[in-house]
């Protein structure tokens, strides 16, 4: 982690990251929604990277924001979004969508389709798509950030494909008419696969993430709650909360107690479909010749069939509930707060 306490010379992106630390959340909040998302990652990375920010940090910092100010002036810039992003805080984002249109029906800031296509992930994307033609694809991946477009690629048919990177690489300038004409197929492809409130939220995955994201109490106190109101849904928030990718953050303690639940069979079969990567979060819970031992297992099973690796880790998710449960290992973040 970089330390600039005494640094002689700091970067843009860095004094950038030292101003958003200096204001208040709320000051800050506001002018990283401006950010592109290629900057808002890159200013991210730096303030994630900040160690101690010295005297002399905040002084460059502050001196290269008054240089720039005085050059260019204060303008009027983004009237209406302030606007409108004090109105929302004010009323809610529905009370405030029906003001705003009624304040400026023919509002020129409306966030443009292609705009939030950047925002959205490939899985999104790629239903949206993936019957069109090829020119359309190829001009909406261009304005993508690149793994994004790599994985929307990925997902669109093999045959397509040539298709795109083909047109990518020869396409040259793009007339203000086919950004337009993209932008209407966007449009109309979100409405007729979201209708018009464009994306679904929510969802028990989301309750779930959110739930594991917080202290055991919230879980005990919420799920038993939504269980006695409807106990399909609190079923599917548990499925979701208790995943196989979940064991990946048990610590080595909860690691080793719940390998010694699984039969080695079973844990040789779940750890079969596991990237090797991920296995050796497993594998830190054993002993060297154990973990060695299960690595020649591994690899002398052979082809396994997807459903038997599936219900492998299945059975290891049933088990790591049972143990959560019992208060044996732990899900998710604490109760308590360590120094």
């Amino acid at each position: 982690m970089s330390d600039l306490a005494e640094s002689p010379a700091i970067t843009d992106p860095e004094r950038a990251a030292v101003m958003v630390m200096l204001l208040e959340d709320d000051q800050a909040a506001r002018i990283l929604s401006q950010l592109e998302p290629a900057e808002l990652r890159l200013l991210g990375e730096k303030m994630c990277a900040l160690g101690e920010i010295g005297p002399i940090a905040i002084a460059q910092a502050i001196a290269g924001f008054v240089e720039k100010t005085e050059r260019l002036g204060l303008i009027a810039h983004d009237r209406i979004g302030q606007v409108r992003s004090l109105m929302t805080r004010a009323v809610g984002d529905v009370k405030a969508d029906s003001l705003m249109q009624r304040i400026l029906p023919d509002d020129p800031s409306r966030t443009p389709t292609i705009e939030l296509a950047r925002w959205l992930t490939p899985q999104v994307l790629i239903p949206l798509i993936r019957d069109e033609h090829p020119q359309a694809i190829a001009v909406l991946l261009v304005q993508l950030d690149p793994e994004v477009a790599a994985a929307v690629l990925h997902g669109l048919p093999d045959e397509i494909q040539p298709q795109v990177v083909h047109r990518i690489a020869t396409l040259g300038p793009v007339a203000a008419e086919a950004i337009a004409m993209l932008e209407e197929l966007l449009h109309r492809r979100i409405g007729e696969c979201h209708g018009r409130g464009a994306l679904a939220m929510g969802g028990p995955r989301d309750a779930a993430n959110i739930i594991n994201a917080s202290v055991r109490a919230v879980e005990k106190r919420v799920m038993p709650e939504i269980a006695k109101q409807d106990r399909q849904l609190a079923k599917a928030i548990e499925n979701e909360m208790f995943k196989f990718e979940h064991l990946f953050g048990l610590d080595d303690k909860s690691m080793g107690a719940l390998l010694r639940e699984v039969d080695s069979d079973v844990m040789i079969a779940a750890l079969k479909g596991t990237p090797e990567e991920q296995r050796e979060v497993f594998f830190r819970s054993m002993s060297s010749r154990a973990a060695d031992g299960v690595r020649d297992e591994i690899a002398a099973r052979g082809r396994m069939k997807m459903a038997e690796v599936i219900e492998a880790q299945k059975a290891m998710v049933t088990a790591a509930r049972r143990l959560s449960a019992e208060g044996v290992i732990v899900f998710g973040a604490s109760d308590d707060d360590y120094v």
